[in-house]
């Protein structure tokens, strides 16, 4: 079968892999339907995790909808034909993190992420015709199929991390809130975060298109590469602060700027990927200023696949108006590229096997 192998930065793959099978009770086989590239997924492609990649084996992808084609004598809650998802990271739902609602760090599992290479379980990725699901039944969910593919490739990551988000801001009708990150995770956060009645909304992105899809919803946008964004920023909340920052970027600059824009006794709800090992945070700072800061970008979303999967069936949220080009699996190296290089308009890509 094809599958898509990471050969080094910038160097991703589809070659012939051998097929997917199962070989324990508690796995199932799944058909790749649909998968997509996650913004994660640009650590890997830039070669910030080159060590824990095997180059030439570890496949990557962690976004999928798909077919059950056959389920391993323990799977209870699927059966061959059953159209799936499921969370990004691979958790048992019986140890002890799992039962507290942290299942991306699953004890039995190891932190395990499909497609994030031997540090990470070393599980096979999305990026391909066909997986297998370890643990199937705590992590995998049925999907309907009046949910289109593209929407659904979200419940696997980006739609539940933006509910995360959302719910570690815990925003209150009229408060000002600033959304640092316009990706597609960062726009689902900015579309349930308008939900909750809030105040002045400005959202911060350095790509053209993503600002002008932001202010589209009628909100405030800002180049955070200009000159002066800073001020013109707290001049919108009369110098100070917003009371809720939603970051979803995953770098110190984004980081700085969370607490640059944050005001006294404010959250800050931090969801994008840190590969980052230094900051330079000033605790001093940040206790004499009470702020709340949550840093969730190693996402539990298991538990809120169900919820991000209720947004969309009543209609709430509506993710596949993110997807912007497709790709086949053949090409990932060209989606790989186009993503990173957020050309041509590129939010989101839906990739067929």
């Amino acid at each position: 079968m094809k599958a898509s192998v990471y050969f080094g930065p910038k160097d991703i793959r589809a070659i012939d892999v051998p097929d997917a099978k199962i070989k324990n009770d508690h796995e199932m086989l799944v058909e790749v339907s649909a998968t997509s590239i996650c913004g994660s997924d640009l650590h890997l492609y830039r070669g910030a995790l080159d060590g824990i990649m095997e180059k030439g084996r570890s496949q990557t992808g962690h976004e999928l909808i798909g077919i059950v084609r056959e389920t391993g004598k323990g799977v209870g809650n699927f059966r061959p034909g059953d159209r799936v998802t499921m969370a990004y990271s691979c958790s048992c739902g019986e140890c002890y993190t799992c039962q507290v609602g942290q299942t991306a760090h699953c004890e039995t599992t190891g932190k395990a992420v499909y497609g994030f290479g031997v540090a990470f379980g070393d599980l096979n990725g999305t990026h391909a015709e066909a997986l297998v699901l370890p643990h199937a039944d705590a992590h995998a969910l049925k999907v309907p199929d009046t949910i289109a593919d593209n929407a659904a490739l979200t419940l696997s990551c980006n739609l539940p991390s933006a509910v995360i988000a959302n719910r570690l801001a815990a925003i209150e009708p009229g408060e000002n809130v600033a959304l640092i990150g316009l990706g597609p995770t960062g726009l689902m956060s900015l579309d349930i975060a308008l939900q909750r009645a809030p105040g002045k909304v400005l959202a911060l992105d350095p790509v053209v298109h993503r600002r002008k899809a932001a202010a589209e919803k009628g909100v405030t946008v800002l180049d955070p590469g200009s000159e002066g964004w800073k001020e013109t920023a707290l001049e919108m909340v009369e110098g100070r602060g917003f009371d809720k920052v939603i970051e979803v970027v995953g770098t110190p600059e984004s980081l700085q700027m969370s607490l640059d824009l944050i005001r006294p006794g404010g959250t800050i709800a931090a969801i994008g990927v840190f590969t980052d090992t230094e900051f330079n945070l000033v605790p001093m700072d940040v206790f004499l200023r009470d702020i709340t800061l949550h840093m969730n970008g190693f996402a539990n979303v298991q538990p809120f696949m169900w919820d991000a999967l209720r947004l969309m069936e009543r209609g709430v949220i509506d993710p596949s108006q993110y997807f912007t080009h497709e790709f086949s699996l053949a090409d990932i190296d060209k989606s790989y590229a186009a993503f990173f290089g957020k050309e041509d308009g590129i939010n989101k890509v839906l990739i067929r096997p």
